[in-house]
This record gives C-alpha cells, sequence and structure tokens, in this order.
C-alpha cells in the first residue's frame, strides 16, 4: 500500500494582491484530476497573514476549492518569523498571532499515522520563541517520536533544517537556527525522520544527510532570482509529489502544474516592496 501526500508550499495568496492565485488555480486543477491521499501546505499559505486577517480568510477559502483532505502548518508570512532571526523585516511571531492563525487553519503542529509511517508536522517559526506553544511543541515532538513504534517518521517543517549539515553554525532566516535545530533533533532523539519535506526556499531539491532525505518544496507561487537568493536546486514553480511505502520505503518527485507560469518575485513590488 502507498500513501500519496501532494506536498504544495509557499502559495502567498490574498485577495488584496491576488498576484499569485492564478498559479494556484493551475495546482488546484492538477490536484483534483490527481487525487493524492493527502495535500499539506508547508507554510507562507497567505501573502501576509501575519498583518492581515484578509490574507488567512483568502488563503483558507482557496484551499477548501480543492475539496481534498488538506492540512497545514505556517510560514514566517502566516504568523511572522522566528524571534532568533536577527535585522527581519518581518513582525515575529507572537501569541496574538499564533492564536489567529489557529482559527483559520487549525493546529500548527500534528501527527498523522499511516501504513509504515508517522507523519509529524511542526510550526518552524516556534523555534526559538519564548512562547508557552513553543515548550508545548517540544514535549509534543518527543512524544510523538518516541511513540512511532517501529514506523518511520516523514517530518513536515517550513524552513530547511539546515543546508547541507546538521553541524552548520549560520545564523539568519533562510533555514532553522542552530540553537533551536539542536532542540528540535534533541527532541526526535534517536528517531530520526526518513524523510524530511519543507518549503521557505522556493526551490525545489533532494538531497541526503545522516541517513535522512530533505526535500524542498518549491512555490506554487514565484521564483526568486539569482540576484536576489543563491541558487540550491530549481527554481520553478510547482509541488512535490510524496508516495510513502507501508515498507517504509519513499520516493518524492517535482511536479509541474499545467498552466503555471515561473513568475518572477521582482516583477510584483507591491507585493513585498521593491527587491532592487
Amino acid at each position: 500500500m502507498t500513501f500519496r501526500i501532494a506536498q504544495i508550499s509557499d502559495t502567498h495568496l490574498s485577495a488584496e494582491k491576488p498576484f499569485f492565485v492564478a498559479n494556484f488555480a493551475c495546482v488546484v486543477r492538477a490536484l483534483i484530476a490527481e487525487r493524492p491521499d493527502l495535500v499539506v501546505n508547508s507554510g507562507d499559505i497567505s501573502l501576509d497573514g501575519a498583518t492581515y486577517d484578509g490574507d488567512l480568510a483568502e488563503a483558507r477559502r482557496l484551499h477548501d476549492t480543492l475539496n481534498l483532505p488538506t492540512r497545514f502548518i505556517p510560514g514566517n508570512h502566516d504568523v511572522g518569523d522566528n524571534a532568533d532571526v536577527g535585522n527581519s523585516h518581518e513582525h515575529a511571531i507572537d501569541a496574538a498571532r499564533h492564536a489567529r492563525y489557529r482559527r483559520y487553519f487549525g493546529h500548527d503542529w500534528w501527527t498523522l499515522d499511516v501504513p509504515g509511517w508517522r507523519i509529524l508536522a511542526v510550526n518552524a517559526q516556534l523555534f526559538g520563541s519564548d512562547l508557552d506553544a513553543a515548550r508545548q511543541q517540544e514535549a509534543f515532538v518527543a512524544q510523538a517520536a518516541a511513540g512511532a513504534n517501529g514506523r518511520q517518521i516523514a517530518l513536515f517543517v517550513h524552513k530547511p533544517l539546515f543546508n547541507q549539515s546538521e553541524e552548520e553554525d549560520v545564523v539568519g532566516g533562510r533555514f532553522l537556527n542552530p540553537a533551536p535545530r539542536r532542540r528540535l533533533l534533541a527532541a526526535l532523539g534517536a528517531h530520526r525522520p526518513a524523510l524530511v519535506a519543507s518549503g521557505h526556499v522556493h526551490q525545489y531539491r533532494s538531497t541526503h544527510a545522516g541517513g535522512t532525505r530533505h526535500v524542498w518544496a518549491p512555490s506554487t507561487a514565484f521564483i526568486l532570482p539569482d540576484t536576489r537568493q543563491p541558487r540550491y536546486g530549481l527554481k520553478q514553480v510547482g509541488y512535490v509529489a510524496h508516495e510513502l511505502r507501508a515498507d517504509g520505503g519513499h520516493d518524492s518527485r517535482f511536479v509541474t502544474a499545467p498552466g503555471s507560469e515561473d513568475l518572477d518575485a521582482t516583477d510584483f513590488p507591491s507585493a513585498y516592496g521593491p527587491m532592487d
């Protein structure tokens, strides 16, 4: 038996600024035709839900058009960025933004058991925070990992854990920072995931590190040019199809939604400001 997950990410949806809704509609049509067992949006669901309720509401409305089992985890544009990201131009996560996200999308950390696997999804934006929810999530991760009962773990998280190695000491906003990454890995203990699926970077990449496959989902919305962001993998809009097999095996592949366009973020300065 194979459980099929469509991972979409960084959809950046808004009613007031609907620049990326057409690409999302292409993805919706593709997923309705494909009918995966589960759709997971791995964050930055909204254009600026950390500031505007309306962006969260519109993002939820558009996802409901899928009529497929769908779950979510937030990104920095949904609840605010990590508190330990210095010089961020974004709001930091706080209790009010966290609660508001939950009103629209439900729990921001969760598990789902399927044959051979435990899917574990976490809110990356809580890492490094002093909110009570951060401590609750850490305890949840430890309990979920310890109770996997022989299942492989597939971890869904908005930000990649690192670029090449968990020993990296770079502090910034692109990957989990070293201190919260160590806390997450400590909570997982000996139950390291077989698969880590993330988004945030707007590029598709599949690598292996320490016995784990790390898959980055691209954005459905737009790409960032090389002048604004290093090239780590494939810069193309789309989504990822994951197949989790009952024997513990898995596969992941990049998928392009027919009709979607590789929009360049710099062509939409009213989305997040000029990127000159």
